[in-house]
């Protein structure tokens, strides 16, 4: 269950900011068959991204001392602490990107817009899966899974609705760098090294 309350706490974390992009890709499209591709290509991409995790999280579990990994807690921190201090908006940047490449592809353009924005989800993922063990990791996609579902399914009926992606803007500004704050020191505690530091 604990695994599941996380999983679920660093999805939204990392996606609130995408919820915005999402919204505003679909508040564009018409067909359903557009919709389509931009539901597989969030997937794609989203599956992307936590591959990419899953393999410096393995690489970085070979490291003997448990306390070190938890030193990757300290990627949330400074993302969480940098969040507060932003002045780019990210989901301007993306949809720049997304308007850019047209409709050519769109399956394509919605995989490549997620992995070019989640850098920050990277950075949340690789000391995140580094601290479960491959059953609870296990949990943790099936989780994400259902994420990326809910929040295409969310996505779709902000788009109905613009003034809703407004306020999501307006508050992501403060949920973000609680969650990722809050997240850090959970890393860091449950990998002992904070208690490392402390000489507990």
């Amino acid at each position: 269950m604990q695994t599941i309350i996380s999983a679920i706490i660093v999805f939204i974390a990392t996606s609130i900011d995408y919820l915005i992009i999402l919204t505003m890709i679909l508040a564009k499209l018409t067909r359903k068959a557009d919709r389509r591709q931009v539901y597989i290509g969030e997937y794609a991409g989203t599956a992307w991204l936590v591959l990419i995790s899953l393999y410096f999280a393995y690489i970085l579990n070979m490291v003997p001392e448990e306390w070190m990994v938890g030193t990757l807690g300290l990627i949330p921190l400074f993302l969480g602490v940098r969040a507060i201090f932003k002045d780019e908006d990210e989901a301007d940047e993306a949809m720049e990107k997304f308007e850019a490449r047209g409709n050519k592809s769109l399956f394509w353009t919605v995989t490549l817009v997620t992995i070019a924005s989640g850098g920050d989800n990277v950075g949340i993922y690789i000391p995140y899966f580094a601290s479960l063990d491959w059953g609870q990791i296990l949990v943790a996609i099936a989780v994400f899974v259902i994420g990326v579902s809910a929040l295409c399914y969310i996505a779709y009926r902000f788009s109905r609705l613009p003034f809703i992606a407004e306020t999501i803007e307006k508050y992501e500004k403060i949920i973000i760098p609680v969650v990722f704050i809050g997240l850090a020191f959970y890393i860091m505690w449950e990998n002992g090294t904070i208690q490392h530091f402390l000489g507990i």
